[in-house]
């Protein structure tokens, strides 16, 4: 739960650090919108991803199958420079006898991105966490996005992005390295 109050105070600080002054007509309302906005962009934080995805159906006849989630967009907070970092998430996962409603996927990323994060560990607990709540036979998880600490800052190179994966359960058992297998599922990175 974020403390909006000593936020707001935090906030008055840092514009008083960089040379402005916090209590001119622009800045006044400035400490209560951030701390109001990180109340919404960290509400991931202390939150089981798992325990979002709760629509969880029984399926006898899904033994094999391949359930596909793509293009699912989402942005976070880089945890190394505090600046968002945004794409689109890939899932694919094999049912063991349980499936789960598509938003229910796009809600667990959501508590993982609404927290100080990086894309790998993000990437990983967004595996995880489905494992934990369906226990599928298999799940591959792939992010792509663009980082605005490397777009603005830094080295500058607005229009990169970077591309992570997390895979777990059977598909390691299938006879083919991971580039192959994320290729197969329409998962790899172009």
């Amino acid at each position: 739960m974020v403390d909006e109050n000593q936020v707001q105070s935090a906030v008055r600080s840092l514009l008083d650090a960089i040379g402005d002054d916090p209590h001119r007509e622009g800045l006044q309302n400035t400490p209560l919108r951030v701390a109001r906005m990180y109340s919404e962009m960290f509400s991931g934080v202390g939150v089981d991803a798992a325990s979002v995805i709760d629509a969880v159906f029984e399926e006898e006849d899904t033994h094999g199958g391949l359930v596909k989630l793509k293009d699912i967009p989402f942005h976070s907070i880089c945890e190394h420079h505090l600046l968002p970092f945004y794409g689109r998430a890939n899932i694919a996962y094999i049912p063991k006898g349980r499936i789960a409603g598509a938003s229910k996927l796009a809600r667990a990323l959501d508590v993982i991105a609404k927290r100080p994060q990086l894309q790998e560990r993000m990437t990983q607990q967004l595996a995880d966490a489905i494992c934990k709540a369906l226990d599928p036979d298999g799940v591959a998880v792939m992010l792509e996005a663009e980082h605005l600490c490397m777009s603005m800052r830094g080295v500058r190179k607005a229009g990169s992005s970077i591309s992570t994966s997390a895979v777990r359960g059977s598909f390691w058992s299938e006879d083919i390295n991971r580039d192959m297998l994320l290729a197969s599922l329409g998962l790899a990175a172009e």
